[in-house]
């Protein structure tokens, strides 16, 4: 097959797949704009500093409601942990918000099925549970006090400022559905995450896109196939993270890859870890060393990948003992990418267009210019680290974090 007739399938390939699951995004991120509008969530913020089951109740809360990128959700953490949050709780908030999201189980539900958006919902729940009981085994109280201290003097230094877009307190939800400026902030809070989030998305669609036209040969390579059932469990949960650290595809940009790793052959339990891994590829994971100091960064990077491995196991077993573990024919990379025709996902994605353009049009000239921008550039690169928060308090509510290119290095 000639090069440019492959570059042309991969790309056709990428284009079908975003065409299954817009829909699916814009509703998801709308429903995300929505919570992060109108829930309530300042008084959560300084109910963190402990270690208990409330506080990481709390902030397992808190990530749940915010926005799913993956680079903000380790930005507010660090901004959490600067100001007296523990680690565990910190450490639960940012894999909330990238892992018990509504826009991520929605696509995972219309790629590859409803039991692994369950899968991930409850699994993301266990390695929370298994962080909290671990988190002593990998880092020490004196270590997690120098860790603080290290992102308090790096977030004192210089002259990046975080501004508060509205921090004022949500309107009862009835107020909120008929107060114009309520769905101005929901409008907002929807761009703002498409802002921080399509060049993921989009990397994510075409890695999928390109990595389908690899043949079966090639997952079989990857993928032990004549081992006993619980090695090859074993094996998936460990090259399922692996593959996601190499392909430095954070959160929803992980899905399409998923679908694709699924059809090629991993086993649910690697699908699973595949998809919990997005907090330690390689660019997060130098933010990490830069935020809280190599021993600390190093420290949390393996305890996340061991939970992630345990957590997928677990997974795994549970939804084997109760049968929710999906059998029969994989999907084919025709099912994965899928096609366009006249039937109920044009209708869907035609409403789901409707959406956008209207968020986007009450977004207008709001506060929705003030976004992630971690693939930015510019004079943004000579303030590394740098950073101010005018209120004293956490930049979280119903704005995000700003986390610019130079905070995470190797972007």
């Amino acid at each position: 097959m000639p090069v440019l007739e492959k570059v042309w399938m991969g790309i056709e390939h990428s284009l079908l797949m975003a065409y299954e699951v817009w829909w699916a995004l814009v509703i998801g991120f709308a429903i995300s704009g929505i919570v992060q509008a109108w829930v309530p969530r300042a008084r959560i913020e300084g109910a963190l500093a402990s270690t208990g089951f409330a506080p990481i109740a709390k902030a397992t809360g808190l990530g749940a409601a915010s926005s799913s990128c993956s680079y903000a959700a380790i930005a507010i953490a660090r901004s959490l942990f600067a100001k007296g949050a523990s680690a565990i709780t910190a450490l639960s908030f940012q894999f909330a918000s990238t892992n018990l999201v509504w826009e991520l189980g929605l696509v995972l539900w219309v790629l590859i099925g409803w039991q692994f958006t369950l899968a991930e919902f409850v699994g993301g729940f266990i390695l929370i549970g298994l962080m909290a009981v671990l988190l002593r085994r990998f880092v020490s109280p004196r270590l997690e006090e120098q860790g603080r201290r290290h992102d308090q003097e790096a977030a004192g230094e210089g002259h990046d400022h975080d501004h508060d877009h509205g921090g004022s307190s949500p309107l009862p939800f009835r107020e909120a559905v008929r107060s114009a400026d309520s769905w101005r902030e929901v409008a907002a809070n929807f761009r703002m995450d498409w802002a921080m989030l399509w060049k993921e998305i989009a990397l994510g669609f075409l890695l999928a896109g390109f990595i389908g036209l690899l043949g079966d040969d090639f997952f079989n390579v990857l993928f032990i196939t004549d081992a006993p059932p619980f090695l090859r469990t074993l094996e998936n949960v460990i090259v399922g993270p692996l593959i996601a650290v190499l392909s430095f595809v954070c959160s929803v940009g992980n899905v399409p890859l998923a679908a694709v790793l699924w059809s090629g052959g991993i086993g649910f339990g690697g699908v699973v870890a595949f998809l919990f891994a997005d907090l330690i590829v390689i660019p997060i994971v130098l933010a990490y060393r830069k935020y809280y100091g190599t021993g600390f960064a190093l420290r949390i990077t393996a305890l996340m990948l061991v939970t992630i491995i345990v957590a997928a196991l677990i997974v795994d077993g549970i939804f084997g003992l109760v049968g929710l573990v999906p059998t029969g024919p994989r999907p084919s990379r025709a099912d994965v990418f899928g096609s366009v025709g006249l039937n109920y996902k044009l209708v869907l994605n035609v409403i789901a267009t409707a959406i956008f353009l209207a968020l986007f049009w009450l977004s207008r000239g709001g506060s929705a210019s003030h976004h992630c921008e971690h693939h930015g550039g510019g004079e943004d690169r000579h303030h590394a680290g740098h950073e101010h928060d005018h209120r004293g308090g956490t930049e979280v509510g119903t704005s995000h974090a700003t986390l610019r290119e130079s905070e995470v290095p190797g972007v």
